[in-house]
């Protein structure tokens, strides 16, 4: 994959404004993850939500031999704007130096009436 920031446009922070995949490569998209555990429940707390979202991302990643690293494209939607700082600490903590395409979307509400963040992902392997 090869990530695209040129000089002509706003540098950006955490995320790139392109990703392109090599021409064999095997996409994978992945539905929205909430903040969800195996059992159903979500995390009382944003940050909590935030961590376990990832970490079903993470799972469903790695049941098709991919990691975080495979991901070209994420779409955070969020329902507090107030969360933003948290969540791009969260999201940090499991892209590390990695950026992807990125877009953030602050929204009324999810389909789950307590969920507080969703992240949906396209990712791909050659």
């Amino acid at each position: 994959m090869k990530l695209h920031n040129p000089p002509t446009v706003s540098a950006p922070t955490g995320y790139s404004h392109a990703a392109e995949v090599p021409a064999n490569a095997r996409l994978f998209f992945l539905a929205g993850q909430l903040g969800s555990t195996p059992d159903g429940k979500l995390a009382p707390d944003f940050k909590g939500q935030a961590e376990q979202a990832w970490r079903n991302i993470g799972a469903i990643l790695a049941s098709q031999g991919m990691g975080y690293e495979n991901i070209v494209r994420v779409t955070h939607y969020l329902t507090r704007p107030a969360d933003f700082p948290v969540y791009r600490t969260v999201r940090s903590q499991f892209l590390g130096n990695h950026a992807p395409a990125s877009t953030a979307l602050f929204i009324s509400g999810l389909a789950a009436p307590d969920a507080l963040v969703e992240v949906e992902v396209v990712a791909a392997k050659e």
